[in-house]
């Protein structure tokens, strides 16, 4: 971009001057400076050649690779056009400046070096907008390989060794500590941990993990510390698939631009064979002198078919359009997505991050006797401080939001996949799953009715004893963007289908689907599983837009070449706006939003 951008400035500062004085006539002050056929003007044209010249090297030197590319592939692009145009209109005017004998009139000794140097800027200028764009998905391969850990510790010989990522191998026994990355994938040989796996599945809540489950490169270890066997490394990995199929949408054309290509196969071809045609027939038929005739006729043939508009107008006509929209908050990331929504029938939801907010917030607390609401989410919270899961988390700041002022915790012990123990101003807490609790001897059967209609929300109970007694429970919950409702019902009005397509339970997504009023829902859908439906959706005859929150769902769409959809998660984060529009499509329409 760069780059493109230094060639645009050179020719743009040469093209200027060039086009005012190639016709100095017409410009009130300078016809008496500049005469026509005076000593000056010539000089001055001579200088103007010159850096014209300069601008064709330099600025559109790209071109002329082209056109001996084509010559030698024997198939003509846009750039052919280009090249054979601003040439032959700068051969044309040194060959008039020269020896302008050769020309019936003066009239026909004027330079059009002012053609040369504007269209190459213009085109150029085209081609450095369209590398601007192009520009954000390269920074979205960046942030996604951000996300690999540079190191990783291996067990080999019986010794615990740090080592480079790409030093891993297959087979190698990982060990992973609380707070860290996944290095690489592989199998879990000894202990357990709960992982954050948002990137791959939207699941926000942590997934528990346990000996002999699989776990994914790059993904978080949140709780625990366990060691796994590496299956796939490199360019094997999840993650590595990922970042190569985010590269592979990036080389995508916009479908004008794959026309205007496909159009200079054969229009270049017709325009020559036209002008030499308009050449034979000036010079056979044409007047005195027929060969000076016939050579404008073929020039100007080949300069106007220059489709110099066509190299400006596609990319200038698609970033004024984008930046348009992002004054609405809308960001459109690929031409294919900005041509196809128009067509949508359907718009598949994402939950985790697009329907909802993408992290567990509390959203419930029951009390038994003696203790109140407020009472025990203070214990609760007080114990939970010393917490790695994102379930305390959720607790403790529910708590503070709350403005309960939490007391000094002692004693605090957790238990992976289970729940966590802790003195709290002389009362013992305990909080976790029902497993945990009933394994520690408390009684749950005189827990309040309504856990079970928590858990059909789909929100997470966990629940609290004191001193061995159940105590109540607190429940957390990924929880509904406040605009997601409103925006939804939008959506309908449009005329649109709204599915939800989510890898979360059944239960969970359901009632999500409800809340926000969604036409269909399809949950417990893994990552390799989702293009698949999507694909059942255009099999019915709709056009199917993806509506995504991160990379997630970019692997499987792009693999089954429906397209890809990729918003703010991982990728680029876009701090405001209602509406992110980002993607393309192979098959059918495939492009992402982002609610927000």
């Amino acid at each position: 971009y760069r780059r493109l951008m230094r060639k645009w400035w050179f020719a743009a500062a040469v093209a200027g001057p060039t086009m005012v004085l190639s016709y100095p006539w017409l410009i009130p002050g300078l016809s008496d400076l500049l005469p026509r056929g005076s000593q000056q003007l010539w000089l001055l044209w001579v200088a103007m050649g010159i850096a014209s010249f300069a601008v064709l090297a330099y600025s559109g030197s790209q071109f002329f690779a082209g056109l001996i590319d084509s010559v030698r592939h024997r198939s003509a692009t846009m750039h052919t056009l280009i090249a054979i145009g601003t040439g032959t209109a700068w051969v044309y005017s040194s060959v008039a400046l020269a020896f302008p004998q050769l020309f019936p009139s003066a009239e026909f000794t004027d330079v059009y070096y002012d053609v040369s140097a504007v269209v190459t800027a213009l085109v150029v200028l085209g081609m450095a907008m369209e590398i601007k764009a192009r520009g954000r998905t390269s920074e979205a391969i960046r942030k996604l390989i951000g996300l690999r850990p540079r190191t990783a510790r291996v067990i080999r010989e019986g010794v615990e060794t740090t080592v480079g990522i790409e030093d891993v191998r297959v087979n190698d026994l990982v060990v992973v500590r609380p707070s860290e990355r996944i290095p690489v994938d592989g199998t879990i040989v000894s202990g357990a941990s709960a992982i954050d796996e948002s990137m791959i599945t939207g699941e926000s809540i942590p997934v528990d993990k346990a000996v002999g489950d699989e776990v994914i490169g790059a993904t978080m270890n949140c709780q625990g510390a366990f060691t796994f066997r590496a299956t796939r490394v490199g360019e094997d990995t999840a993650l590595a698939s990922i970042v190569r199929l985010v590269q592979d949408a990036q080389a995508t054309k916009v479908p004008i631009q794959r026309i205007v290509d496909q159009v200079s196969r054969f229009f270049t071809p017709i325009v020559v064979m036209l002008a030499i045609a308009g050449f034979v027939v000036w010079y056979v038929l044409g007047p005195s002198p027929a060969f000076a005739y016939a050579t404008i006729v073929m020039v100007t043939t080949l300069i106007i078919a220059c489709p110099c508009a066509l190299g400006m107008a596609t990319p200038m006509s698609l970033t004024t359009g984008i930046g348009k929209a992002a004054e609405h908050g809308v960001l459109i990331r690929s031409g294919d997505a900005l041509q196809g929504s128009q067509r949508l029938d359907v718009i598949v939801l994402d939950k985790t991050g697009t329907i909802t907010k993408g992290e567990p917030s509390l959203t419930d607390v029951l009390a038994l006797e003696p203790f109140d609401e407020r009472e025990l989410l203070r214990l609760v919270a007080s114990a939970e401080q010393g917490s790695e899961h994102p379930l305390g988390a959720a607790i403790v700041a529910g708590a503070r939001a709350r403005g309960i002022e939490l007391a000094p915790a002692t004693d605090f012990l957790a238990t992976v996949a289970g729940g966590i123990t802790a003195r709290v101003d002389g009362w013992d807490v305990r909080v976790g799953n029902d497993r945990y609790l009933r394994k520690a001897g408390i009684d749950l059967d005189g827990m309040p009715a309504p856990w079970t209609v928590l858990a059909e929300d789909g929100k997470t109970p966990m629940y609290v004893a004191v001193d061995g007694r159940a105590a109540g429970l607190v429940a957390v919950a990924d929880t509904v963007k406040e605009d997601s409702i409103r925006a939804i019902r939008r959506l309908r009005e449009l005329g649109l289908e709204v599915v939800m397509l989510t890898g979360d339970n059944r239960r969970t997504a359901s009632a999500i689907g409800r809340q926000v009023g969604v036409d269909r829902v399809l949950a417990e859908v893994q990552p390799g599983d989702k293009a698949m439906e999507v694909r059942k959706l255009q099999l019915e005859g709709k056009r199917v837009g993806m509506v995504g929150d991160g990379t997630n769902d970019a692997p499987a769409l792009t693999q089954a070449d429906v397209g890809f959809a990729i918003g703010t998660g991982t990728d680029v984060a876009i701090e405001s706006g209602d509406v992110t529009l980002v993607g393309g499509s192979l098959r059918g329409v495939v492009l992402a939003i982002e609610v927000s």
